[in-house]
């Protein structure tokens, strides 16, 4: 019998709509992967999979665990980026229920960002038995341990939250955070993966032959940054060692186990295209040139992309990140309004953003810009300053997102606090989905904000120049996917 079987939801379909059919990336399931390696050096008896890359759905998924019978399901939630947790909230839940129907005692923890956000509200309204409020690998092991023994004694399990009588939230003593990760979190069960299926994002394919034979690594984890919008300090907040860094979660795993990583996903399973998914990877000069100066002496000729800030870049970095294959950066750009950026936390100055860009372009490392529409001083003028921004920066990729109050966020706590309209479930928490409703403004509904960025996006992608910069640079292939991205209007409830 299996201790637990680690699922990574699914959901692509409701969550990107006909954008997932073709354009949109299929990510592996990190936390899920780093959680299940964990587990296995505990010698835990464990399955992963991930639904979202097979596409298995809800019942067929029940009926896998009903045949397993594991000790422990185990639900991660965390999706490839911060914001993702909420939005596979609804196929979470769906996996919840139908293994339930099946076998009522089946004992159900739910692991990820959103979660730790809001523990008694998914008791409440989820069919699961436990939530994990931490990262989750001790959590989890610590459960699997004392379920096998006594079910009844939950209160030493760390960072657990269950209901107890009249539905009241019982919590557990917060779990330390994994500090020395080579030793205590080394790396993802690739092997239990099914790597043929991951997929690169369509404009990451503009520098490869494929989009497939594609992963994505962590090689640090947190931030040391509280902006307004961004929930990622949600697993992390209680432990007692981020309450004495100010709620700083950032730590690294060393550039040697990085590149042995590296080297194990190309060797063994032909890896050609690699997304850093750190929320900041660019920002301790040494581990990022090792791990380039590491890349440079392999010479795989990988095509990699990794975020930044725009305050984190340097002409020595940047030099180097394109010798060691990074072909892409995206940038978090998030508005043009001085007095938008200076709300949220993160201000920088206009000619800096110039002065990098024009390096990014020096040494032809390709540029994504992330915007944000509806940010709380956001109003039309704003937000047209923002698109104006956009197209004036020759960029070779955009991303447009409406402002959401992704529980976890300190926009989140900000709009309960002052009665704000929420969308009706969490799949209007996605970006791309028809139930999305973003967080009003002091100036604007919600509704009109996603108008403007569903126009944005069509304004910025069918903008001849655009497409004549792609053309030029990429080939006419790509510029003819950009227009064939055009045609699919996104159905929206509120727009």
């Amino acid at each position: 019998m299996l201790d637990t079987i680690i699922i990574n939801p699914g959901g692509r379909q409701q969550t990107y709509q006909d954008l997932n059919k073709k354009f949109t990336g299929i990510e592996p399931p990190i936390w899920a992967g780093l959680i299940a390696n964990f587990l296995k050096q505990k010698l835990i008896k464990l399955k992963l999979v991930d639904t979202n890359a097979l596409m298995i759905d809800p019942c067929e998924m029940a009926q896998i665990v009903q045949e397993e019978k594991p000790i422990l399901v185990t639900i991660v939630i965390y999706g490839h980026n911060p914001s993702a947790s909420t939005q596979t909230m609804p196929s979470a839940g769906a996996l919840a229920r139908e293994i339930k129907k099946l076998n009522p005692n089946q004992k159900i923890i739910f692991v990820g960002g959103h979660v730790t956000a809001l523990p008694h509200q998914t008791l409440i309204e989820e069919s699961c038995d436990y939530v994990c409020t931490g990262e989750g690998p001790i959590t989890v092991y610590e459960l699997i341990k004392q379920l096998k023994n006594d079910p009844s004694q939950l209160k030493h399990i760390p960072s657990l939250a269950y209901l107890g009588t009249h539905n009241q939230l019982n919590k557990t003593k917060a779990a330390p955070l994994l500090s020395d990760l080579d030793k205590e979190l080394p790396g993802v069960a690739w092997e239990l993966l099914p790597m043929e299926k991951y997929r690169a994002h369509n404009w990451h394919g503009f520098t490869a032959s494929t989009r497939y034979n594609y992963a994505s690594i962590y090689t640090t984890l947190g931030c040391p940054f509280n902006c307004s919008f961004c929930c990622i300090q949600a697993p992390f907040k209680e432990s007692e060692l981020v309450s004495n860094l100010k709620r700083n979660s950032y730590r690294s795993w060393s550039p040697k186990f990085i590149l042995a990583q590296i080297d194990s996903l190309v060797k063994d399973y032909n890896i050609k295209n690699l997304k850093i998914a750190d929320e900041l990877f660019i920002m301790n000069k040494d581990h990022v040139t090792e791990i380039c100066e590491g890349l440079i002496e392999r010479n795989y000729n990988l095509n990699i992309w990794a975020y930044s800030r725009v305050d984190t870049l340097s002409e020595e970095m940047i030099k180097r990140f394109k010798a060691a294959g990074l072909n892409w950066i995206c940038l978090g750009i998030e508005a043009a309004d001085s007095l938008v950026k200076k709300d949220m936390k993160k201000f920088f100055r206009d000619s800096l953003l110039q002065q990098n860009m024009a390096l990014l372009k020096k040494y032809d490392v390709n540029v994504i810009g992330n915007f944000i529409f509806g940010l709380p001083e956001d109003s039309h003028s704003s937000l047209e300053k923002t698109l104006m921004l956009a197209k004036k920066l020759n960029l070779d990729y955009a991303n447009f997102y409406c402002s959401m109050p992704y529980p976890g966020s300190k926009l989140y706590l900000d709009a309960i606090r002052d009665g704000l309209e929420l969308p009706k479930n969490w799949n209007g928490y996605s970006q791309h989905s028809f139930e999305t409703l973003p967080l009003p403004s002091k100036f604007l509904k919600g509704k009109e904000i996603l108008r403007f960025r569903d126009y944005a996006f069509h304004d910025f992608f069918s903008d001849p120049h655009f497409l004549e910069h792609i053309e030029k640079k990429f080939g006419k292939k790509h510029k003819d996917e950009i227009n064939e991205i055009t045609k699919i209007k996104l159905k929206r409830k509120y727009a």
